[in-house]
């Protein structure tokens, strides 16, 4: 699958995190937790269809495939380590942590990733 862009890697998180055990997620709510309009995450929607990696339901949720999926929960463990390790090792408060680690997850690469988990580990 070819690399995804920091927008499609956030939409992707967004529904992840608004999509509670497989309901799927609103066009509406995935803006407001971006903090984009509707015409956008529509836009962003299509091109994740075309990559399949969502799908829309009959009630036109936005639900993630399998894919799609695999790909989110990358893209939370990538985050989830950058901020632990912002935090435990570098001793960085959590406000700022959380904000690099959003940052920082689209653009570190997995051996930075597995680098961290072991420097962290030690």
């Amino acid at each position: 699958m070819k690399k995804l862009t920091v927008s499609n890697e956030n939409y992707i998180k967004a529904i992840y995190e608004l999509a509670h055990d497989e309901d799927g997620a609103r066009i509406s709510d995935i803006a407001e937790k971006l903090n984009v309009t509707k015409a956008s995450v529509c836009a962003g929607m299509k091109v994740l269809q075309q990559k399949k990696l969502v799908e829309r339901d009959a009630y036109h949720m936005v639900l993630l495939t399998p894919e799609g999926k695999r790909q989110a929960e990358m893209i939370v463990n990538k985050y989830m380590i950058i901020k632990r390790f912002l935090m435990m090792v570098l001793k960085i408060d959590e406000k700022n942590a959380s904000a690099d680690a959003c940052a920082l997850e689209h653009v570190v690469s997995i051996e930075t990733i597995r680098a961290m988990v072991d420097f962290a580990d030690q």
